[in-house]
């Protein structure tokens, strides 16, 4: 049996600092000299780019219902392998979703520590962090406080806890993580990035007692499945990656290699075409209407999509990738810019959310789960081929299109919740 510090951290809403808590927790944790490997719980691409840049592994994903408890397990498992330290960012607030966090860290045994916005608040913090404690119950740790003004102020909110532990405070930040409509920026695009996560593990006081006193979790190690091995052997699989498709979850490159294939990666943004050796396309999501500019003038890459395609070789575009195959993209000023056309219609970039939530896709292999999360809608007079089903409310979800080995759809799909699926969609496109 492997074993390690395992904590989840959670808060009781959005917009507490759950990302940055983590990210300074765990740079403080790696410049200690421990071995850190962080986890997100639910379906996200940036918060875990982040978290990956301050521990310098994959950040992978847990979630009871699109990973499986078996997979999560299997995960935990052998992250206790490798590192000292696991910690878990939770989704939005600790109870919300189904499942949600506190879900995830009854069923592993896992203790929690609470992230609260001290900001505009002194003794009430206690009050909030007893109710997040005994609501379900959880295994509640002790406690962060961010954004705390001052040592007088954390001596408030720790007087208010009632026995509860504060591990730690982090000050109000001159410097943080920058945002856009989507979520945080991506890392690679702040220059400054190092020094704000630097800055952010000095700023965290910590009390090393505090955490010295938990106890690690013990994980029995799992065998991988090896059902659907060789599926893709000899296949080759080209993966647009740069700033404009870089919402990828590292399980569906580990899902890709496991079912035997290759992966080789390329640039729509550098107008690099597909590579020659391809036997599949996978464009993942991203920004795309933040580089519309430079993917209109990408005529290297539209026309080695358009080749491809007429190769009838099979092409996976989620979201974003959609996006780019669409006729074109019409920003939030209005201006139009054309895309390479694969997909009848037009994207229309809006400021308000279009879709967030879980979906599950129902092939002839298998159930595909993933999530949908944008801002735009497609203007289509193509006919879905199928549809997405929300969950758990089991309403129609997102359209998915074929026209001819294309499929696309605003659908993120997480690989390894049904391998036979993928290998299916990689190996014959449209003939799912």
């Amino acid at each position: 049996m492997a074993s390690a510090q395992v904590v989840l951290i959670s808060a009781i809403a959005s917009g507490q600092g759950k990302t940055t808590v983590t990210a300074a927790l765990a740079r403080k944790l790696c410049r200690q000299g421990q071995r850190v490997r962080v986890f997100k719980t639910g379906p996200d691409f940036l918060d875990p780019m982040v978290l990956q840049r301050v521990c310098g592994s994959p950040v992978q994903t847990l979630d009871l219902w699109m990973v499986g408890l078996d997979h999560c397990r299997q995960l935990l498992a052998e992250a206790a392998t490798e590192a000292d330290v696991i910690l878990i960012e939770g989704v939005m607030g600790l109870y919300d979703g189904t499942p949600s966090s506190a879900d995830l860290a009854r069923q592993f045994g896992v203790p929690l520590l609470a992230v609260i916005d001290a900001s505009a608040m002194a003794q009430t913090a206690g009050a909030v962090v007893l109710g997040l404690r005994d609501y379900g119950p959880v295994d509640l740790a002790g406690v962060i406080a961010n954004r705390v003004g001052s040592a007088r102020h954390a001596q408030m909110i720790a007087e208010s806890m009632r026995g509860i532990p504060l591990f730690g405070t982090l000050p109000r930040q001159q410097q943080s993580l920058p945002e856009r409509h989507l979520g945080l920026v991506l890392p690679d695009e702040v220059d400054t990035i190092d020094s704000v996560l630097d800055q952010l593990a000095e700023q965290l006081d910590l009390d090393a007692g505090a955490w010295e006193r938990m106890q690690p979790n013990g994980f029995d190690p799992i065998r991988a499945d090896q059902n659907n091995a060789d599926e893709l052997k000899g296949k080759t699989i080209a993966i647009a990656r740069d700033a404009a498709f870089a919402f990828l979850y590292p399980a569906n490159l580990d899902c890709l290699h496991a079912l035997g294939a290759r992966t080789v990666f390329f640039s729509p943004l550098a107008d690099e075409a597909v590579p020659i050796e391809a036997d599949a396309v996978y464009l993942p999501g991203g920004y795309p209407e933040l580089h519309a500019e430079a993917l209109a003038s990408a005529v290297r890459w539209q026309q080695s999509m358009h080749q491809v395609h007429s190769e009838h070789i099979p092409i996976l575009a989620e979201c974003g990738g959609m996006m780019a195959l669409a006729e074109s993209i019409t920003d939030t000023q209005g201006t139009s810019w054309p895309m390479a056309g694969l997909l009848p219609g037009q994207v229309i970039m809006q400021t308000r959310l279009a879709a967030l939530g879980p979906h599950a896709w129902q092939t002839s292999a298998g159930e595909l789960r993933g999530h949908a999360f944008h801002y735009s809608r497609l203007e289509s007079d193509a006919v879905p081929a199928a549809h997405t089903t929300k969950y758990p409310t089991g309403e129609v979800g997102e359209p998915i299109y074929r026209t001819g080995s294309l499929t696309a759809s605003y659908f993120h799909a997480y690989f390894p919740s049904c391998p036979q699926a993928v290998a299916k969609l990689f190996r014959t496109g449209g003939g799912q």
